[in-house]
């Protein structure tokens, strides 16, 4: 077994200055350098959780002993807000609020509230949406759809008490986020629920997750696990290739293939089947997504905006553009802030889910990468 790498460098401290162009942006279409257009913005609102999940904040690094932001290191609503306003300015239709665990900042509705008066240029809404693992929706589902989110996503990597627990890592009881799944559908919030299969760790929970939500209105969606960050002790013989949990699946359930719902849409759809064979809607979907075995780089058109403001280009990158700075210290105008970030985009050439299989294996030789507690999955 591979030794878990600790980083010696905190990439919360590393930042590369954000760059104010002469020219304002111009306008029209904005994409990078892959033709990629900039469509979706995850913000984090808090690099705390209170699960520590080994694929994302395993407890040997994570511990009593790790130092946190301080509360003023961290982008305030109003700041978020104006930022979020800029990056609808350039396109960006579809905002999702993530950690940490995104409902452990206080008065996060307020937060809500604000972002879901945004809209487009052409008066339309923008769709709103968090991702959450589920332990504090019970107190907070109806607050938050009154704020005006849309939907959420409800992590939730199986339903056998002993293996959830054994994967949040803090004996977290499965039936406290199911309540909490409950409480969100009678809100009247769209909820899906993302599922990370680990090999010979809860390989055994695929079925009984498909079946608990088949018909129920949810879409469960399995989730290759990924080398995000360096703390996780990633392992390739630790990937359940999305195949195989399809393959699973279809001992059980008959399964339809379905067009994506959007453009740059990184699940893979599968709706369950009638006894005719055809595609019933009234039984649901799955999806698959497949990071590691089937990279969708090509189509990535999603945004990261780090807990303290720095814009990261891709889920796996090693360094994030210091917005807050642009903001805080050199008072940038809206403009300013528009044609920075519309520069920063145009350069964007990552591609490193593509690339893994080329890159050298030896853990040692691999660069420093941003942790998903700091940016969202």
């Amino acid at each position: 077994m591979s030794e878990r790498v600790i980083p010696l460098v905190d990439q919360r401290l590393s930042a590369l200055r954000a760059v104010v162009p002469a020219q304002d942006w111009a306008g029209g279409l904005l994409t990078d350098q892959l033709q990629r257009p900039m469509h979706d913005l995850r913000i984090s609102v808090t690099d705390r959780c209170n699960f520590r999940c080994n694929y994302c904040m395993p407890k040997e690094v994570f511990n009593k002993d790790y130092t946190y932001l301080p509360h003023g290191d961290l982008l305030n609503f109003e700041e978020i807000t104006r930022l979020a306003k800029v990056f609808v300015s350039l396109g960006v239709r579809k905002i999702r609020l993530t950690g940490g665990e995104p409902l452990l900042r206080k008065n996060l509705e307020i937060l809500v509230n604000q972002l879901a008066q945004i809209q487009t240029s052409n008066s339309s809404k923008i769709d709103l949406t968090l991702t959450t693992n589920g332990s504090l929706l019970t107190k907070k589902a109806q607050q938050l759809k009154d704020a005006g989110l849309d939907r959420i996503t409800v992590s939730l990597d199986g339903l056998d008490d002993a293996v959830f627990r054994a994967m949040n890592d803090v004996d977290f009881p499965v039936r406290d986020v199911l309540d909490g799944i409950e409480a969100a559908q009678k809100a009247g919030l769209g909820v899906k629920v993302n599922m990370v299969v680990k090999r010979q760790t809860n390989t055994d929970q695929i079925i009984p997750m498909a079946k608990h939500f088949r018909g129920s209105g949810i879409a469960l969606r399995f989730i290759e696990y990924m080398d995000v960050g360096v703390t996780n002790g990633w392992r390739m013989d630790e990937v359940l290739p999305s195949a195989e949990v399809l393959a699973l699946i279809q001992q059980t359930f008959p399964l339809v293939l379905l067009p994506a719902s959007t453009a740059g849409e990184t699940a893979q759809r599968w709706g369950y089947a009638d006894a005719s064979g055809k595609y019933d809607p009234s039984l649901g979907e799955i999806g698959v997504i497949s990071s590691v075995t089937q990279a969708f780089c090509g189509t990535c058109n999603r945004a990261r905006l780090s807990t303290e403001g720095k814009l990261y280009l891709c889920l796996f990158a090693s360094r994030g553009y210091d917005l807050r700075e642009l903001m805080r210290d050199r008072s940038a105008s809206d403009a300013q802030l528009a044609a920075s970030i519309a520069n920063i985009w145009n350069q964007r050439d990552d591609r490193y889910s593509e690339l893994r299989a080329s890159l050298n294996p030896d853990s040692s030789a691999k660069p420093q990468r941003v942790e998903m507690s700091y940016i969202g999955g």
